[in-house]
């Protein structure tokens, strides 16, 4: 019987985020301790974490976080998704999310990312 979709060996989640003319590339991998995931700070103006819960061989869910750093109260959270199982089996950014825009209270700053979740060859 063959493993689902989502079971796969080395599961990374590319991101590809966009603000002002700067385009990242971020990774992110297969962790059971959540919270000790770091953000990345994205122009001063936003911060952006995604988070892969699960294990090499599976994928439990993945969440992304985007946080208003342009505000007195910063961080202020102000997108949140989670994804759970199946996951679509589009490898290349946006094929999980598609593209989201998230924007700042202050000038209304825009942010773009869309990730997708690809494998890695097996070591």
């Amino acid at each position: 019987m063959a493993a689902p979709a989502w079971a796969v060996d080395a599961p990374v989640l590319r991101c590809q985020v966009r603000y002002a003319s700067e385009t990242l590339q971020l990774e992110a991998r297969p962790t059971s301790t959540p919270y000790e995931v770091a953000p990345h700070d994205i122009g001063e103006r936003f911060r952006f974490k995604a988070v892969v819960v699960g294990s090499e061989g599976a994928v439990d869910h993945i969440a992304v976080y985007a946080y208003d750093m342009a505000v007195p109260q910063a961080p202020v959270l102000i997108h949140e998704v989670v994804y759970h199982p199946p996951f679509p089996s589009k490898p290349t950014v946006p094929g999980l999310t598609g593209w989201n825009h998230v924007y700042s209270a202050r000038l209304g700053r825009e942010m773009v990312y869309g990730c997708a979740l690809t494998k890695e060859p097996s070591p």
